[in-house]
């Protein structure tokens, strides 16, 4: 059977999601350029959840699940020193589909170091690891839906999709709202990145919804010698969600 191609300029639904939330922001299921999409893409129609689930609650996260330093991964895997690489502030806003704070919303992040290298057995770039990096954190959002992680830039590094395929620095975002139409897995890139032309994962988004994967630095939030600071705002559903990737 041939895959479920949905066409782009055609309203469609995600898995999961409410049916009357539009997927005008959100990647096609088969991205023929991602090579490991052919493989992954649905080859039968999607099964689309009531629209009365979508307010079906989802799992509510306590301060007991989380450490001291889960935010913050210059600190959080220390050993013998500093991680190597630019500090920098990641920080921003969760919001539902009419701009409200989420409060208590479970953030993890998850990032390759400053050599562009993951802690992950089955790695294939062979960069140096940093023994005092792990590359992993979470927190809860506060009562205006306020997050800020500390972490080190992550570097590119190449993924094998394609002749000389590299992948723009990034990092990874797991997301969960209180309801079942508030799950989001997606990626954050930084401003500039000359190799977004180059990314087929990058390119696969619509090209309006792409600004919303890419964070804004901030002055404003930068800290006097310490680290340069982005604001990457996330919106869970609706016409302005930020696109799963």
């Amino acid at each position: 059977m041939e895959p479920n191609i949905v066409e782009p300029d055609k309203p469609a639904t995600h898995s999961g999601l409410s049916p009357s939330v539009p997927l005008s922001n959100h990647p096609l299921h088969l991205s023929p350029e991602y090579k490991s999409t052919i493989l992954r893409s649905p080859t039968r129609p999607l099964m689309l959840v009531p629209d009365q689930m979508k307010n079906l609650r989802m799992p509510v996260f306590g301060d007991s699940c989380l450490g001291a330093l889960d935010n913050d991964l210059t600190k959080n895997a220390r050993k013998n020193g500093e991680p190597i690489g630019e500090r920098i502030k990641i920080a921003g806003r969760v919001l539902d589909a009419s701009g409200r704070p989420l409060p208590n919303v479970l953030v993890e992040i998850w990032q390759a170091n400053a050599a562009g290298r993951y802690i992950h057995k089955a790695e294939i770039h062979d960069a140096p690891l940093d023994p005092n990096f792990l590359g992993a954190g979470r927190l809860l959002t506060d009562a205006e839906g306020r997050y800020s992680f500390y972490t080190i830039k992550p570097g590119a590094y190449p993924w094998g999709n394609h002749y000389n395929a590299w992948r723009p620095n990034h990092i990874h975002f797991s997301v969960i709202g209180p309801h079942l139409d508030q799950r989001l897995i997606t990626q954050m890139y930084f401003p500039g990145d000359p190799l977004f032309a180059y990314d087929p994962i990058f390119q696969s988004v619509p090209k309006h919804a792409r600004e919303l994967l890419i964070a804004k630095f901030s002055m404003d939030w930068t800290e006097p010698e310490f680290a340069l600071a982005y604001e990457f705002n996330i919106v869970l559903n609706g016409r302005n969600q930020t696109p799963f990737e």
